[in-house]
């Protein structure tokens, strides 16, 4: 009878190799949770900047989330990804995702807009489901973004997942992605409708209180265009020395506050 010989392989090696493979899926997650973190430093810049130049800011929220390695997996046996490193990060783009909840419609496309126009960050990718919703009414702004990450031996591409969304719609997709687990996937078909009437409420809400919005501003613009005096009190929320002040409004000509 034949014999079969199994080659022994020196634990040390395989112990190597253990670690490198460690080593690199860490690296792997890294990458993605250094993409949002840069990311967020770009959104929270816009909402300070917005908070104290503009004392209006369109964020109203931001929240991040990174994918588990179970969850990386799952989708990737779905779309049959081979599970290697490099064929997870070609074929699966949201790994890293970032949503942005805005007050109004116009502030999404506003900071989409903003983002996608920094000289670092190159969109892959736009979904509107603002101007065209899903068929059970879902809307959101999302956008496949790439950006640099530097690494202590590579610059490694990121793609990180956005969705902005405002706050009508924000709540509504909680509340369906709440009743979409709860009924296993297979929502019944009154639900359905209810929940698709529901969307087109809340695009009502949106509509009206961004019209509202545009009229109060309007009027508001009014009357600081009449305004002959600059008040400390319309200030940003940024201590401005009172003698750097009226040295400028004296510079200019301009009449000093009561």
């Amino acid at each position: 009878m034949e014999s079969r010989h199994t080659v022994s392989r020196d634990p040390a090696d395989a112990g190597a190799d253990f670690d490198r493979l460690r080593n690199d899926f860490t690296r792997f997650m890294m990458s993605y949770k250094f993409g949002i973190d840069e990311l967020m430093t770009k959104i929270n810049i816009l909402k300070e900047e917005f908070t104290h130049i503009h004392r209006y800011s369109p964020i109203e929220h931001v929240g991040s989330r990174l994918k588990t390695p179970e969850s990386i997996v799952a989708k990737a046996r779905r779309k049959e990804c081979p599970l290697t490193l490099d064929d997870i990060r070609t074929n699966i783009v949201d790994i890293a995702g970032i949503r942005i909840t805005c007050s109004f419609i116009s502030d999404t496309y506003r900071i989409a807009d903003m983002l996608s126009g920094q000289t670092d960050v190159k969109v892959l990718e736009v979904k509107d489901y603002i101007a065209e919703p899903k068929p059970n009414g879902y809307k959101s702004l999302h956008l496949i973004v790439e950006i640099p990450v530097f690494m202590s031996d590579r610059v490694q591409p990121v793609p990180v997942e956005l969705q902005i969304r405002t706050i009508a719609m924000d709540f509504w997709a909680s509340l369906e992605h709440k009743i979409f687990y709860k009924y296993g996937g297979t929502i019944p078909a009154p639900l359905l409708d209810e929940l698709k009437d529901a969307a087109d409420s809340a695009n009502r809400l949106d509509v009206t209180m961004e019209r509202l919005h545009d009229e109060v501003a309007e009027i508001k613009s009014g009357r600081d265009a009449s305004a002959e005096s600059i008040h400390l009190d319309s200030m940003p929320p940024l201590a401005l020395p009172r003698e750097l002040l009226m040295s400028i409004l004296e510079a200019g000509n301009i009449a000093r506050p009561l």
